[in-house]
């Protein structure tokens, strides 16, 4: 049976988790999609209890698991903490561990949520993007990182590192998704300043160029990315982007589609699998029961999907997201006076009782 591991993590991580856990649950009592879980600590909680974000028996769990769902980790009682010690560097060292090396973001836009973004609904129409962003190497891994005082000022140093090893098995992954979807890959850089991004633009074309003919690519500058998903977000497939530049163009899809509540995440290996939505643990909302789930529990379908291979089940849970989002229902962050506003354990029951239907 498959091992899955959930870390529920900071904020409203445990609130929008619980609601995934109701699906599991579900599917455990049919036939053929039945995994095994356990919860466990991480991050902010792991440091509360355990004195580091995360230790070696939560990071053996994970290593024997088949896939990671996460909630979020972070928040401001733990801001002030020695770098190694906060929330986040556990996250980075799970994603290390695990050689999780690309993190996949899908973008798509509901055609009943198309009012709930900042953009027009006519320049948002047939928006479906899918950022892969590499996860592993980049700025936040560079060495030798320093914070430290030069002739009597601070300094602070984190070097942006690449070789063309890493460039490769991301791009890959970038190519292979789009040959699933709509043959095209533009691929993001600032080839025209540092040289680590015009080896980056250099080891895409080849890759390209050997492997993947049939693809359409394309090369933006991550400054011109910036405005032309704002411009013209329909006109884009897969979005390729090291790591720091994957982190922020797959924020700014994310507003696209209304609200970072709306946002799955995976961050893949050759083995391995983390599961996590994409906003935070929003500690301004986190124990008022209004976070929205969806992110969590379209994650949760990207889990069953990749790490599991029962796209059946993927594929109803997303329906089951899309025939709620249909029906009117919202959480407080996508919704409007003349909808009906849903806590998060309400949507999270709104979309079991879907998924009960379709089944």
């Amino acid at each position: 049976m498959k091992k899955l591991l959930i870390l529920p993590g900071d904020g409203i991580g445990p609130e929008v988790t619980k609601q995934c856990i109701k699906i599991i649950d579900f599917f455990n009592n049919q036939p053929d999609s039945k995994i095994e879980y356990e919860e466990d600590l991480f991050g902010g909680a792991s440091i509360d209890h355990n004195g580091k974000p995360l230790n070696d028996i939560v990071l053996n769990k994970a290593l024997d698991a088949d896939a990671v769902l996460l909630g979020a980790v972070g928040g401001p009682k733990w801001e002030n903490l020695d770098h190694e010690l906060k929330p986040e560097s556990g996250l980075l060292k799970l994603r290390k561990k695990l050689q999780t090396y690309a993190n996949l973001r899908p973008g798509k836009v509901f055609k009943s949520l198309s009012d709930a973004s900042s953009l027009k609904p006519e320049v948002l129409k047939d928006t479906d993007i899918f950022v892969v962003r590499e996860l592993t190497g980049g700025i936040y891994f560079g060495e030798p990182r320093f914070s430290k005082k030069v002739d009597g000022k601070r300094v602070a140093s984190n070097p942006l590192v690449y070789n063309e090893e890493e460039i490769v098995r991301v791009a890959k992954v970038a190519f292979d998704i789009a040959r699933k979807r709509k043959n095209k890959v533009t691929s993001l850089d600032k080839a025209n300043v540092l040289e680590v991004m015009q080896l980056w633009r250099d080891v895409v074309s080849e890759v390209h160029s050997k492997n993947y003919q049939d693809i359409e690519l394309e090369h933006l500058y991550i400054d011109n990315a910036a405005m032309q998903v704002i411009k013209r977000p329909s006109s884009f497939d897969v979005i390729l982007a090291s790591n720091l530049f994957g982190d922020i163009i797959s924020d700014e899809v994310a507003e696209l589609t209304g609200s970072l509540g709306m946002l799955p995440s995976a961050s893949v290996g050759e083995n391995k699998a983390i599961y996590e939505p994409v906003h935070g643990s929003a500690p301004d909302i986190a124990g008022q029961n209004i976070a929205n789930p969806i992110a969590a529990i379209l994650s949760l379908s990207m889990m069953y999907k990749y790490s599991f291979n029962l796209d059946n089940v993927s594929n109803i849970i997303e329906q089951a997201v899309a025939n709620t989002l249909d029906s009117g229902l919202r959480t407080k962050d996508i919704g409007s006076n003349n909808q009906k506003i849903l806590n998060c354990n309400e949507m999270g029951d709104s979309i079991l009782n879907n998924i009960k239907k379709i089944f």
